[in-house]
């Protein structure tokens, strides 16, 4: 069966396939791949079965990353925390990944990554001669019980009462999209990473997404006498919203910001009909945000990542290169924590 690529983002047919498919996600949409193309020059494509002028019936997107540091490859998707297959049979899916390693073995320089969400959608990497790369797990909250029960639901010490000490505190509470919120959530973020020895994503990232996503994106920030003390950056798409970025200011965690925009989120996306709230991945080793999301009330379901050629996927970067890495980034000033990010994220995809 032949195997045809398509342009997602002039193809209406992949629209079309994401309203009628129960795996598309947030990560699937052309806003999304039209972000990673405008922010990071990645191409979108989309592997399928289905003819030119017929019914999209499947497809797999990935995005081409050419780097000199972390090599050529297709990733299904950079910057996604999962990417289902959008297919109806397993034979369909496992016939493009073949399809893709086929080209892949042509071509000494290229290899492939994808990010599968459901277990079945694991089955035919395995079958393709894929190896696990990485593995995580995702936190997701059902949003169909009462307000309340859900409040309940909250871990009563951890999250609870952190979000009344947040209302004691009268912390302000503003969300949107402009420029302001923007820049605060920034600043914010500019302070998690370097907490974390990571530089942050650029800014024109963030204004990429807010230009493609518009009302889809809500950008949350809460404020003590009106200093950011925590934000979060939200997509929605059809019924699920994810929380895609958190940060928070140094040294007030005390006051209960993040657990109080939790709830914000939590509640709103109540309100205006949304069934899940997707929380993200966790690496496994990092069991505070495990414990975190899991308070919040979370099923967490342990996903894994796949690599082609098999050789890839024990292809990491030394733990000792990574302590070094992380301890030079948290003493690095604010300007030139960005500028790394600028110039190293688009070959992280």
């Amino acid at each position: 069966m032949t195997v045809y690529t398509i342009d997602p983002l002039t193809d209406t047919r992949w629209s079309a396939l994401l309203l009628r498919h129960r795996d598309a996600s947030v990560f699937h949409t052309r806003e999304w791949l039209s972000a990673l193309q405008n922010s990071y020059g990645y191409t979108p494509v989309v592997f399928t079965t289905s003819a030119p002028h017929e019914p999209l019936e499947n497809g797999v997107p990935f995005c081409v990353v050419t780097s000199r540091i972390t090599g050529h490859r297709w990733v299904s998707l950079p910057f996604s925390d999962h990417c289902d297959p959008l297919v109806s049979t397993p034979g369909d899916h496992h016939r493009i990944l073949a399809h893709l390693c086929e080209r892949t073995a042509r071509s000494r320089r290229r290899w492939v990554e994808i990010r599968p969400l459901s277990t079945g959608a694991a089955e035919a990497p395995v079958a393709a001669e894929f190896a696990p790369s990485q593995r995580f797990y995702l936190h997701q909250l059902s949003l169909d019980p009462p307000a309340a029960e859900l409040f309940r639901a909250l871990h009563k010490n951890c999250i609870q009462r952190k979000v009344r000490r947040a209302e004691r505190e009268r912390l302000g509470y503003r969300s949107g999209r402009s420029e302001p919120l923007l820049h605060d959530f920034y600043r914010l973020l500019i302070q998690t990473r370097r907490r974390h020895g990571l530089p942050p994503q650029p800014l024109q990232w963030f204004r990429h997404l807010i230009a493609t996503f518009g009302e889809q994106l809500t950008i949350r920030v809460a404020s003590k006498d009106d200093r950011p003390v925590a934000a979060m950056l939200t997509l929605a798409f059809k019924r699920t919203l994810t929380y895609k970025y958190g940060c928070s200011a140094d040294g007030l965690s005390r006051l209960g910001g993040t657990p109080f925009l939790f709830w914000q989120a939590i509640r709103e996306a109540k309100e205006s009909g949304m069934i899940q709230l997707d929380l993200g991945l966790s690496e496994v080793d990092n069991a505070g945000l495990i414990a975190f999301k899991d308070r919040l009330g979370a099923r967490s379901v342990p996903i894994t990542r796949f690599c082609f050629p098999r050789w890839r996927a024990r292809r990491t970067l030394g733990g000792g290169i990574q302590c070094v890495a992380h301890s030079i980034l948290r003493r690095m000033p604010a300007r030139f924590l960005t500028t790394a990010g600028r110039i190293l994220y688009r070959h992280f995809g």
